[in-house]
């Protein structure tokens, strides 16, 4: 089986495919984690992507081999990540934005210091607090140890509408959800 190929997912394909195909799907690290229910594509010809003005030392993560993780911190404050995609060189990746506390729910708590599991994973910078992500996983290979993904079970329905928090291609239809999860960051329209 290819690296680039986990969870049943093709991660050299188009980062809006990658998107739509990681709802659903189980991610760890170090143990700790839970159901994907809301992601957002990016892409190397998308100028809302960090990748779009070409690589940086921040961002160069987006240009490497795909399967793997590229960790920024957004606002000075909190971690993202971010699954690379498409060809290396290419520049693609696809933002976590939110899961359904799984695994580990005690030391999510202890990590975020709340007992509202709604207010756990509900956006891409408090998931990377509970998970315990940091920048120390950029470039790091999603087929390794401290990650791990496990396939989204059959029968999944994908929403999908405008990503959010961007300034530009606001409009473009790349941000998607577990339909009904009351565990997204912000409901879909």
């Amino acid at each position: 089986m290819s690296s680039t190929i986990l969870a049943g997912i093709d991660f050299s394909s188009p980062s809006h495919l990658v998107a739509r195909q990681l709802i659903g799907v189980t991610v760890l690290v170090d143990g700790v984690g839970g159901r994907i229910v809301e992601t957002e594509a990016y892409d190397g010809e998308d100028p809302a992507s960090h990748s779009y003005s070409g690589p940086t030392d921040r961002n160069v993560a987006m240009f490497g081999p795909p399967a793997h993780a590229y960790v920024y911190r957004s606002y000075g404050i909190h971690w993202c990540l971010n699954f690379v995609c498409r060809e290396e060189g290419h520049g693609a990746g696809v933002l976590i934005r939110a899961l359904e506390p799984v695994t580990g729910l005690e030391t999510m708590v202890e990590r975020r210091g709340t007992t509202d599991h709604w207010l756990l994973c509900s956006g891409p910078g408090k998931l990377c607090q509970a998970l315990g992500v940091t920048r120390a996983l950029n470039g790091r290979s999603l087929a390794a140890a401290p990650f791990e993904l496990a396939p989204a079970p059959p029968g999944i329905e994908v929403v999908s509408g405008p990503r959010i928090g961007i300034s530009k291609a606001v409009d473009v239809p790349w941000r998607f959800g577990l339909a009904h999860s009351r565990w997204v960051s912000k409901p879909f329209r």
